[in-house]
């Protein structure tokens, strides 16, 4: 979690970027923002609406990839931000690429959520669709970028150079109640390359998570290994889901979900797993698309 001096600093370092951002907002008139209520999103929100009033859009797109909570606190969020809220079904499941699992599999849901933002966009008059990518985002394995593309969508903080670290510094300096948001993932991830992505899969894992988070655990992972639930708890996590009665609580209510044997992975939760296992390379340097260029702030 960053101190608040790191938070003040962040700031004053990273303020240029956010003027930049926000000058780029009103350039653009209005927008819809696809919206996840993690802390990238709804941090795009926030300025959106600052800048551009009711002339910005939320929508969130809902599926059995989405966990019901998340779900949950992007309503609230929209409603906290005093955002116009578009709440509609998304069905990536019923692409088969999508189903199949491959490792870009965010590729085909990306371009479910994108063909209807651009609809929504169209259906408003809107200008532009912004997403939550950041600057740190092109380091790392992210397939769904190229169907943001194709569809023109604009990323006002990885165009802006904003870090995840700064645009967590800025949501806690604005209020923002996901400032310290774990980081979040759509329940497919939980979900090995390769193997099926199914509803029922999708829901015995959000089902599962919900149980670890009635339990108090904030930063962790249900893998999904068919009869095998493969639990990565942050490292600061471990001493609470060493206690006996804890792990008998999980252990009961994930036998109950259909389970058959509950681990406890030895190497903490850390973003990434799933692609190192499947030999996924990141990109090197700073992974930025050729012709994509962050500007220089000073």
């Amino acid at each position: 979690m960053l101190s608040p001096e790191r938070i003040k600093s962040l700031c004053e370092s990273s303020r240029p970027k956010l003027e930049l951002m926000r000058a780029a907002l009103r350039a653009h008139g209005s927008a819809l923002v696809a919206f996840s209520g993690g802390v990238d999103s709804t941090f795009v929100l926030k300025v959106a609406v600052e800048e551009l009033g009711d002339r910005a859009l939320a929508l969130t797109a809902l599926s059995a990839s989405v966990a019901p909570e998340e779900a949950d606190e992007a309503r609230e969020l929209a409603t906290r931000l005093g955002a116009r809220h578009v709440v509609l079904g998304s069905n990536e499941l019923a692409n088969p690429q999508y189903a199949a699992n491959p490792t870009n599999r965010c590729y085909f849901c990306k371009t479910e959520l994108y063909d209807i933002c651009e609809a929504q966009r169209k259906s408003l008059g809107l200008a532009v669709v912004l997403d939550g990518f950041n600057a740190d985002d092109f380091k790392d394995h992210r397939p769904g970028h190229k169907a943001a593309q194709e569809h023109q969508v604009v990323s006002p903080l990885a165009q802006a150079g904003l870090t995840k670290e700064e645009i967590r510094a800025w949501s806690q300096s604005l209020g923002l109640p996901t400032w310290d948001k774990p980081q979040m993932a759509c329940l497919a991830s939980r979900i090995p390359y390769g193997t099926a992505v199914t509803r029922d899969r999708l829901l015995q894992v959000a089902a599962a998570e919900s149980e670890l988070r009635k339990l108090g655990f904030r930063q962790f992972r249900v893998r999904y290994h068919q009869d095998v639930a493969r639990l990565e708890v942050a490292a600061e996590e471990y001493e609470r889901f060493l206690a006996a009665d804890v792990r008998q609580k999980i252990n009961t209510a994930f036998l109950a979900l259909g389970f058959k044997f509950v681990a406890l992975d030895l190497e903490p939760f850390r973003s990434g797993r799933m692609n190192d296992a499947a030999g996924v390379a990141r990109p090197g340097g700073t992974g930025k698309p050729e012709g994509f260029s962050l500007p220089v702030v000073s």
